[in-house]
C-alpha cells in the first residue's frame, strides 16, 4: 500500500472526528456555555487542519479553501479564551458578552476576506497575514494560560459536592480540563509554527493524535466508585446535635437577614462559612443534614423573598433593579430562579399582586 494513502487517512482523521465531536457537543443536552465554546474550538481546529490536509495533497486547491482555513485559524485563539473563561464562570455572569466579541471578530474576518480575497492578494495572505495569525494565536494561548492561573488562585466558590447540589447539569469542565485543552491547542500551534523544520502536515497529524486520544479516554474511562460508608456509622449520626444546630441556624439566619449577605452576587459556601467562623464542611452539614436544604437552595430562598418584597413594594422599580438588589447579576438566572420558585415570572407575579391589591 502506498504510504501516502496512510498519511492522508491519519492526517484527515482528526478533521473528520473533530467535526463529529463538534456535532456531538452541540447536540448533547443540557448545553453549557463552556460546552458551546469547546465545540467552537474543535470546529475551528477541524477546519484549519482539514485545509492543511487538502493543500498538502492537492497544492492547486481553490484559494477560497485556503482563505477559509486561515480565517478559522484566526478564530481558534479567541474561542479558546472564551472557553477558559466560561469554565470559571458556570453561571455566565461575567462572560455573557463574550459571544458579542466573537461575533465582532467574525464580522472583521469576513469583511477583510471580502475586501482582500486570497485569490487576488495571494502574497499578502501567504506572508504578513499568515505570520500575524500565528503570533495572534500565540498571544491568545498566553492569555488563556493567564486566565487559568487566575482561576487557580481565585478562592474556591461553592463546591457542588459540599453543597449537596444534585440537579442534572451539563458536562463538567473544570480548570484541569481547560488546562488540558489549552495544552493540546498549544501543541497544534507549535506543530504549525515549526513546520518549516519538520513538515507542514505535522499540524494536522498532531490534531488527529489529540482527538483520537481524547475519544479513547472518554470511551474507556470509568468513573471511580464512591467508597462505601462504614456500616457502624448510620446516616443519622452525621447530623449535628439539635441544640447546637438550632443555635448555629439562628446565627446564620440573623447574618443573612440583618446584613443581607444574599445581596452579594459572589457569595459562596466558603465565604459564608468564614463570616460564621465555621468550617465550610460543617456549614454544608448543617444545611444539608439538619435543615434538609442545599446551600444554593437556601441562598435562592433569601434572594427570592427579597425580590418578592421589592416587587410588591409601592413605587416603580425595574426588573434590573430588583434583580441586582436581590443578589442576581444575570437577568436570565433571576427569571429562571424566580419562576422555578413561584411558578410565574417576576413580571407576572407583580401583575398578580397589583390585581389583588386593586380588587
Amino acid at each position: 500500500m502506498d504510504l501516502s494513502y496512510l498519511l492522508f487517512f491519519f492526517a484527515g482523521l482528526g478533521a473528520f472526528n473533530g467535526l463529529a465531536l463538534t456535532a456531538w457537543l452541540l447536540w448533547r443536552r443540557p448545553v453549557s456555555p463552556a460546552q458551546r465554546w469547546l465545540a467552537a474550538v474543535v470546529l475551528m481546529l477541524s477546519v484549519r487542519t482539514g485545509k492543511s490536509v487538502l493543500f498538502y495533497f492537492w497544492p492547486d486547491i481553490a484559494k477560497l479553501v485556503l482563505q477559509i482555513g486561515l480565517s478559522a485559524c484566526f478564530l481558534i485563539g479567541p474561542c479558546l479564551i472564551a472557553f477558559v473563561r466560561a469554565c470559571g464562570d458556570a453561571q455566565g455572569e461575567r462572560t455573557r458578552r463574550d459571544p458579542i466579541w466573537l461575533l465582532a471578530l467574525l464580522t472583521l474576518v469576513l469583511g477583510f476576506g471580502l475586501l482582500y480575497p486570497y485569490s487576488v492578494h495571494t502574497a499578502l495572505w501567504q506572508g504578513p497575514i499568515w505570520r500575524s495569525i500565528q503570533y495572534f494565536w500565540l498571544a491568545c494561548l498566553l492569555l488563556s494560560a493567564a486566565s487559568l492561573w487566575l482561576l487557580w488562585r481565585r478562592p474556591p466558590a461553592m463546591d457542588a459536592s459540599a453543597s449537596g447540589v444534585t440537579e442534572a447539569a451539563p458536562l463538567d469542565f473544570g480548570t484541569g480540563f481547560a488546562a488540558a485543552v489549552t495544552a493540546g491547542v498549544s501543541l497544534v500551534w507549535a506543530a504549525y509554527f515549526w513546520s518549516g523544520w519538520t513538515s507542514y502536515i505535522s499540524g494536522a497529524l498532531s490534531f488527529s493524535v489529540l482527538v483520537c486520544l481524547s475519544i479513547a479516554f472518554a470511551v474507556f474511562r470509568r468513573p471511580a466508585l464512591p467508597a462505601p460508608a462504614p456500616l457502624s456509622e448510620p446516616y443519622q449520626q452525621r447530623k449535628i446535635a439539635p441544640a447546637e444546630a438550632e443555635a448555629e441556624l439562628a446565627a446564620l439566619h440573623r447574618l443573612m437577614v440583618e446584613e443581607q449577605l444574599y445581596r452579594d452576587p459572589s457569595l459562596s459556601l466558603n465565604k459564608l462559612a468564614r463570616r460564621l467562623s465555621m468550617p465550610p464542611a460543617r456549614l454544608s452539614q448543617l444545611l444539608n443534614d439538619n435543615h434538609d436544604i442545599t446551600f444554593r437552595q437556601y441562598l435562592n430562598q433569601h434572594r427570592i423573598e427579597a425580590a418578592k418584597q421589592l416587587l410588591g413594594a409601592p413605587g416603580p422599580s425595574s426588573m434590573e433593579q430588583v434583580a441586582e438588589a436581590s443578589g442576581y447579576l444575570s437577568m436570565s438566572t433571576f427569571y429562571s430562579s424566580f419562576k422555578k420558585a413561584e411558578g410565574a415570572t417576576p413580571a407576572a407575579w407583580r401583575q398578580a399582586k397589583l390585581r389583588e391589591a386593586g380588587s
